[in-house]
């Protein structure tokens, strides 16, 4: 497979990478970041890996990015977005990885978001040759089939122009995300078709968004936002082996012809991991994981010191507490646990020690 430099993969060097984890049997975390220490995490967890790494951010984690003081919403929203990917611009290049810069789910309400952020890329395109974004994603699942396509139709046509993929969603992922599947009911002993996605609605969006651009699908096969107890979800990856032999055959191509990602993937059994990635997952997201594994190092910390948590100076004894308090002590706990929960996941999808990069 060819290799790229490290930085913000776009284009045929994004494309390259989607190639080789198919090829080569393994997939990529996809962590959701909310601030420059979120992502740096995520970037010092690839390079502790020796892997590349997919970053993304919801429309809650841009807007949280800009900085909950500005009060316009769907400005920050598309301004984090832009300082993140920047901020992945200059980073990656330094920890030497290769980095997909990607946003997640948006549903028709926030399809304006997308408009915005592409707005930027485009511009970027035309200066630079290059977009600020690898991907973005569209998830139109509860809405008609025929108007998911047409709208993503629309969307990879300008996405394509710069260089860029889209990310689609056919069946609904349980649990929820941003409000995303929220009234789907996974503990149920009744399965509900919503929840897995049909091969021939997988072959429909093949057919009219292949010619178009690269695109990836997020296929539903019982998966769910958040964590659950075991036996509450039915996890079937076999969905996607069957959409990759119906696609295949009814268009002439090889073996998995489609790109898939894994939605939901905090707290999943690692052999249904394992078997998805075999039917041609690349991509896993990955979010209440590393929010957990962030929140609980800080948790820990205040536990440990607590007393610096309330004073400056020790009643007692009159020792400062400053080096106790300093965000740079706490904070880097909170990177070092994440990142090792990130280091875990890469090598449960196979991808430690795998890069396209040089060198």
């Amino acid at each position: 497979m060819p290799s790229v430099k490290p930085g913000v993969v776009t284009g045929s060097a994004y494309r390259d990478l989607v190639a080789a984890c198919k090829h080569d049997g393994y997939a990529l975390p996809a962590v959701n970041i909310t601030s420059s220490s979120t992502m740096n995490a995520a970037l010092e967890a690839a390079a502790n890996a020796g892997s590349d790494i997919i970053i993304q951010l919801s429309n809650g984690g841009a807007q949280f990015y800009a900085g909950k003081g500005i009060k316009d919403a769907a400005a920050a929203r598309v301004i984090g977005a832009v300082s993140a990917a920047r901020h992945a611009q200059l980073m990656a290049e330094y920890y030497g990885v290769a980095v997909v810069m990607h946003t997640d789910h948006a549903n028709r309400k926030f399809v304006p978001w997308v408009d915005e952020m592409l707005k930027w890329s485009e511009k970027s395109f035309k200066e630079t040759g290059s977009p600020l974004y690898s991907s973005h994603m569209l998830d139109l699942s509860e809405e008609p089939l025929e108007d998911n396509i047409a709208t993503c139709e629309e969307f990879l046509k300008r996405l394509a122009a710069v260089e860029m993929s889209l990310e689609i969603e056919l069946g609904v992922t349980g649990g929820e995300e941003d409000g995303i599947g929220s009234e789907l009911d996974t503990s149920s002993t009744e399965i509900d078709s919503r929840l897995y996605t049909r091969p021939e609605d997988v072959e429909e969006a093949y057919r009219r968004l292949a010619p178009l651009g690269h695109f990836s699908v997020a296929a539903s096969f019982g998966n769910v936002h958040g964590v659950y107890k075991p036996g509450n979800v039915r996890l079937r990856p076999e969905i996607l082996r069957e959409s990759q032999k119906y696609v295949s055959e009814k268009h002439g191509l090889g073996d998995r012809p489609l790109d898939f990602v894994f939605h939901g993937g905090s707290g999943s059994e690692k052999e249904k991991i394992e078997e998805a990635v075999g039917y041609g997952v690349f991509k896993m997201n990955i979010d209440t994981d590393t929010q957990f594994a962030y929140a609980t190092a800080v948790g820990k910390y205040v536990e440990a010191h607590d007393k610096a948590f309330k004073y400056q100076v020790d009643p007692q004894t009159d020792a400062p507490y400053k080096k106790y308090y300093d965000p740079r002590v706490w904070v880097r706990e909170a990177e070092l646990s994440m990142a090792a929960r990130l280091e875990e996941a890469f090598r449960d999808l196979g991808a430690t020690g795998r890069t396209v990069t040089k060198g």
